[in-house]
Order: C-alpha cells, then structure tokens, then sequence
C-alpha cells in the first residue's frame, strides 16, 4: 500500500525539490503552501500518515500547525517531520515540545530524509498494530467468545445506560430474557460442540430480527438478554415474537444434522425510577411463566402502573 506524504512549504522551489524526490520514492504526495491548508489536510478524513513541514509558512508556523494537530486528538496518528533553518537548540528543542517527532535542518541531505521518512513509517506501521491489538482486547473484554454478543457485565452495563437515558429522555425501555428450550437435551443427544454450534446460531439469529439500536447479550448459559429502547409494552411484545420466530420457524442446520429448536421469552417495560434489578426480576417471571406455559412462547409481566391496562399478568 502506497504511503500518503504532505508536504506544506511555501518555496516553490523547495515544494518541487521535495515532490520530485518522494514521488522518486514512492509516496503519494499531497502538497499546500500554507499552515492553516496543512492543517485542515492533517485533519481530513483520509489524513496522510506522514508529514514534511516548513517551520516558516503563512498562516501557521510548521510548530504552530504541529500543536493544533496534537491537541485536537485524532484517531490515527501522524508522524511529522521539520524542516527548519533553525540550528539553535533552544529552536529546535520548541519544535519537538510543540509534538513534532523529528526536524531536519536546510539544507538537508536526500538520504538522511529518506532514512528519517522510513523510521516515521516504521512508527506508524507499529501504532497501527497498537491500534488493533488494543481494539481486539476490547472486544474480547466486552464480548462473549462463543456467540461474539456482549457479555453478561456489558450488557449490564449498557441496560443500566439505557434505563438512565430512557428516563431521562421520558421514553420507554423494553427488556426480554430468552432462553434456549430443553438446552440440556441438545447436549446430552449432541454433544457439547453441537450445542455450542446452537448457541452461535440462535445469537446469529436473534441479532438479524432486532433493530440496529437494539441490543442483545449473553446473559448465561443458553439465556439471553435483549434491551429494546423506546418500547412500550406492545412493541415490546412484538420483538419478542420476532426472536421467537427467528428460531422456531426453521430447524438449525448444524453438522449436516437438522436440529428443532425453540427459545422461550420473558419480557417487562421499566418503571419509573427503578432500579433494573427489578425490571429483570419481572422478566425474569415472566420467562419462567412461558416455561411452565409448555415454553416456545412469551410472556409479558407488567409494571404496578400497567397492570390497569393488561388486567392480567403474565399475559402471551
């Protein structure tokens, strides 16, 4: 992949000295003559990694543009590189305190920029790599291996969020508990790796019937935790039906074996200023109710303002 390289130098002369050398080099080079055109390209979209800087430019000093770049915090990291004609070391030592990673002193030596460039993407490849590895590290602290849902403390956490930001936005929160039917019959006829295999496909299911602000975790075992945003008791129902569907309406294909399987629902709407401790309980009883109702199906478990409208509870 070829590298993109900015260079901001108001010398024509020296902006042609500098584009015929990286263009020699192989880098695609975007140039500006002044501070403030090198900023907003350092601040674009698809910035270039790299960036040779004239100390004196209009607009905005080289030190100056530096400073800007670094304060704003961008996602990805750009290596830059000073030209100056400053020698004086109190100069060159303000250069590098604004954020600059290295300087060069005019007139410079093709080679030695050339070296310098190539440790500037030595720098870059290796934050990229951070990047990644700390992204991929969150991923696994937050999600669950075997589904690639949230985990059990992330979607905790995101149903506490949601239960704060519906109340104080003065909409509705819906939540559903689903759990995998006779999950224990799978394993014991299957196998472990089977069951496993019914797992991922369930959560695979499930996430495809839900909406894009919708959230779906594991919550343990063969249970499952949905948080629907914005839903009243009605429309909390209907997402259930949704995920019921999703699973029940085709066997699951795993290991050239057609596999029959049913997931059972529990759902509640968040009360006023509640905790979701019992919000979940209710869901919670509202599951076990669909057990005990012979399971593949839900059922809904008000809050104490809704039960002048439902009249009973749990009802399917």
């Amino acid at each position: 992949m070829v590298t993109k390289i900015l260079i901001a130098e108001d010398g024509a002369v020296s902006r042609r000295l500098l584009r015929r050398l990286l263009d020699d080099w192989g880098y695609q080079v975007t140039e500006v003559k002044d501070g403030m055109a090198a900023l907003s390209e350092l601040q674009s979209e698809d910035a270039p990694s790299l960036a040779i800087l004239d100390w004196m430019m209009p607009g905005l000093n080289g030190p100056e543009v530096v400073q800007r770049l670094r304060n704003a915090k961008p996602d990805s990291y750009t290596y830059v590189l000073l030209l100056t004609g400053k020698t004086h070391k109190s100069d060159i030592l303000l250069g590098l305190n604004s954020g600059a990673d290295d300087y060069l002193t005019k007139p410079f030596d093709p080679q030695e920029l050339q070296a310098r460039l190539r440790v500037g993407e030595r720098i870059i490849d290796l934050q990229k790599r951070l990047v990644c590895a700390l992204s991929a590290a969150e991923f696994r602290a937050s999600h669950d291996a075997l589904t690639g849902l949230y985990n059990r403390g992330t979607i905790m956490s995101l149903l506490e969020r949601e239960a704060a930001r519906c109340e104080r936005e003065g909409v509705a929160l819906g939540a559903i508990l689903a759990d995998v039917d006779h999950f224990k019959a799978i394993n014991d006829t299957y196998g472990h790796n089977t069951g496993d295999e019914v797992l991922h496909e369930i959560a695979a299911r499930m996430r495809s019937s839900l909406r894009s602000y919708d959230f779906l975790g594991r919550y343990g075992g063969e249970e499952f935790l949905i948080i629907a945003p914005g839903c009243e008791a009605k429309d909390t129902l209907e997402i259930a039906e949704r995920l019921r569907q999703s699973v029940a309406n085709h066997p699951l294909r795993i290991v050239d074996v057609n596999i029959k399987v049913t997931v059972s629902l529990g759902a509640s709407i968040a009360s006023p200023q509640e905790n979701v401790s019992a919000l979940l309980k209710r869901a919670d009883l509202a599951l076990y109710s669909a057990k005990e109702d012979g399971r593949n199906t839900f059922k809904f478990r008000p809050h104490a303002q809704g039960e002048a409208i439902l009249n009973t509870e749990p009802v399917s």
